[in-house]
């Protein structure tokens, strides 16, 4: 197989072709004297998330290509990610800046009062492509292309939706089912245009190792195996930038970790509450409840007292440091549980109690992020300490050469990892 692969790359250089053996045979440029011309100017800044991907997974012996880049990159051990720590308010704050009581993203199920009868999910697709939910903030992408700057987003949540009234130049709408090395070659496509209708900012979205760490939990096999296949994936694209002879800014995040759950670590609220009381908005890691009318006494008594695994608060006493509560879309009772266990109205209510789960505290080390970054613009074999996901926002705007919105992020916090 190793001999098939070189064979089939021998037209790459030595270094491409070993990428190239890790990943398959990346995607050839189209006409290879238009794409490379003035490529030595040429770069994009490429925003990859890997959902769900702990910073430990790094040490499994199975993702050499992101080894590599943060030998030769820029790494922390630890971004924090911020609460509640999941996918789509996390994906808002990273290319916003903003935590997600001021984007408004503040869950993947939520509602709004000012958008009656409406729950926005994940699965509710005219939700997700609803510009309401999700103009309270302005994405990277939004700005970027205001200021003259293309954008391509091979999925990214928000992408879709035509966000104060823009949306990025190239954009997939999701599939889920699109496999890791096609949502690759899909990029290296875009970048095979002439050069001034390239993107000069792009995002790239991987969600295996998220499902397999809920299905199977962090620990397992499958999700390590998962982590493998996201590797290969990311050595294609570095095979075809390589190839195209483009030297990119590449940041490398995930949106959150994942922690271990069990069937003998679940709250079930209706034994906490009488169910009369209370309408259940979200649940699981964390639970967003509202009380139904004339029980918010009542309510509020069962959930304010003291519980063994689970702290519940009112909206607006939600500790400080979590930066939570405010939001009109935050229900008005939020319960966190213990890292480990689950929150459901019901025993029965999910099935999915052996696998994995995230949304806890942000600070707990469980739910720390990715972040590596590597390319031309950033200085080789830095770690630095900790820090919060808010301060991407501020570091992709200043390496595509346009003035940030105001923000939550600092830019001071990582402006030393630049030449």
């Amino acid at each position: 197989m190793i001999k098939l692969s070189l064979q089939l790359c021998l037209r790459a250089s030595t270094a491409a072709a070993m990428l190239l053996i890790a990943s398959g045979c990346a995607q050839s440029p189209k006409t290879t004297s238009d794409i490379t011309k003035n490529n030595s100017d040429y770069h994009p800044v490429i925003l990859v998330s890997i959902d769900g991907f702990k910073p430990d997974y790094l040490h499994r012996n199975v993702t050499p290509n992101l080894n590599n880049l943060v030998a030769n990159g820029v790494f922390t051990e630890a971004m924090r990610p911020s609460f509640p720590s999941i996918t789509f308010p996390n994906h808002y704050t990273l290319v916003t800046g903003m935590r997600p009581d001021h984007h408004g993203i503040v869950g993947n199920t939520m509602e709004d009062p000012k958008i009656l009868g409406v729950k926005f999910s994940l699965s509710n697709k005219a939700a997700v492509l609803d510009r309401r939910w999700w103009d309270e903030a302005e994405p990277i992408w939004v700005t970027a292309e205001k200021n003259n700057v293309r954008t391509a987003t091979m999925f990214w949540p928000g992408s879709e939706a035509d966000i104060h009234g823009v949306r990025p130049s190239e954009f997939r709408p999701f599939d889920g089912k699109l496999p890791p090395d096609q949502r690759v070659d899909t990029m290296l496509n875009w970048l095979d245009k002439p050069l001034e209708s390239r993107p000069g900012f792009l995002t790239l979205y991987f969600d295996d190792v998220d499902h397999a760490g809920h299905e199977f939990g962090p620990d397992t096999p499958q999700t390590t195996q998962s982590a493998a296949m996201v590797d290969q994936a990311i050595g294609r694209l570095l095979a075809g930038l390589q190839l195209r002879h483009i030297q990119a800014n590449l940041i490398i995040v995930s949106d959150h970790g994942m922690a271990a759950t069990s069937s003998e670590r679940v709250i079930s609220l209706s034994k906490v509450a009488p169910s009369p009381s209370y309408r259940l908005v979200t649940s699981g890691s964390y639970a967003g409840i509202e009380a139904t009318a004339g029980q918010e006494d009542v309510l509020a008594a069962s959930l304010l007292k003291p519980h063994d695994n689970m702290k519940c608060w009112r909206k607006e006493d939600i500790p400080a440091r979590y930066h939570y509560g405010h939001n009109a879309r935050v229900p008005h009772f939020v319960c966190l549980a213990k890292v480990g266990w689950l929150i459901f109205n019901d025993m029965n209510a999910d099935n999915r109690f052996n696998g994995g789960a995230h949304g806890y505290d942000n600070l707990s080390p469980e739910m720390q992020a990715l972040f590596i970054a590597n390319g031309p613009a950033f200085k080789q074999g830095v770690v630095i300490p900790p820090f919060d996901n808010v301060d991407i926002y501020p570091l992709v705007m200043k390496l595509i050469g346009v003035a940030p919105l105001e923000s939550d992020g600092n830019v001071s916090v990582l402006v030393d990892t630049l030449h």
